[in-house]
């Protein structure tokens, strides 16, 4: 991979990880329109470590409170009832569900869930469906109202990011307003929960770059730095943004894009597994003046 690549990877990483547009998928999609290899599930892994530091960076303070008043409430049971104490419980239960498929579904991920065919649908599903579910939902709750049944609902919604397209934060946060969370408290919660699953299979991953995968290991690593510093901006103007818009503009790009897609898979003008023979260091992986 390229110092190109990995910079406009890395651009593409930040830009799309906290917008409910699947951030995983775009780096698949750029990849194939580009002519590039697939850049693969270890590279999209670890690249995301960049963004969840901006996540710790931007919500610092949510952060540090959850962590030191849970830890000080397992010794001191007055604290227990504090929203960040509760919090704390809420976030370790809301990773099982993704943790546990991640493991199960580790080989799908890597290839069969990076068909072109499969992204495209699932852009335009999980796009409707985010679309529709903020359009009707009540949407009256703030994160004070969390309970444990509310937390593992959220995070069996964070399991479907799983499968590029999806959304991260998309299906998480589509799951919140299911519950009647605001569109605002939805997302705060969405960030806060994607962080310990996110660095647990970015630190996971990092065994399978370099090697025979065509990221190297000097081209994650810019990759994952880019990723950090756009994300950083993209999540302050995000939050902002989610107070008084819906969600709405990217129900309408999901679509569109998952259309185009598919259009130009039907049409022969883009192979469904583009460049994703690559991942393991394939023929094509050749083509480009490897980073490592």
């Amino acid at each position: 991979m390229s110092i190109f690549e990995a910079v406009i990877l890395g651009l593409v990483q930040g830009l799309t990880e906290f917008l409910p547009i699947s951030s995983s998928g775009h780096l698949r999609i750029v990849a194939a329109f580009s002519g590039w290899p697939d850049p693969g599930a270890a590279f999209t892994a670890v690249s995301q470590i960049g963004t969840e530091l901006a996540v710790l960076i931007y919500f610092r303070q949510d952060v540090w409170n959850i962590l030191s008043t849970w830890a000080r409430s397992l010794v001191n049971s007055e604290l227990r009832r504090d929203i960040n104490a509760r919090m704390g419980w809420y976030v370790i239960l809301g990773s099982l569900p993704i943790a546990i498929a991640g493991l199960l579904f580790e080989e799908q991920i890597a290839e069969p869930f990076r068909d072109l065919r499969l992204i495209a649908l699932t852009l335009i599903v999980f796009g409707v469906i985010l679309g529709v579910v903020d359009r009707v939902t009540r949407k009256h709750r703030e994160l004070t109202d969390l309970n444990m049944q509310r937390g593992l609902i959220y995070g069996l919604f964070q399991m479907l990011a799983l499968v590029p397209g999806v959304s991260r934060s998309g299906a998480t946060v589509t799951g919140g307003m299911l519950l009647g969370f605001k569109r605002e408290a939805a997302a705060r919660y969405a960030f806060l929960l994607a962080m310990p699953a996110v660095f647990a299979s970015g630190l996971y991953k990092l065994k399978d770059i370099g090697g025979e995968q065509y990221a190297g290991v000097g081209a994650t690593i810019i990759g994952t730095v880019v990723a950090f510093a756009v994300g950083y901006a993209v999540i302050a103007w995000f939050m902002r943004f989610i107070s008084t818009n819906s969600f709405m503009p990217f129900v309408y790009y999901r679509v569109a894009l998952g259309i185009l897609i598919l259009g130009l898979v039907s049409f022969g003008a883009l192979e469904p597994q583009s460049g994703a023979q690559a991942e393991g260091g394939g023929h094509a992986a050749e083509q480009s003046q490897p980073v490592r």
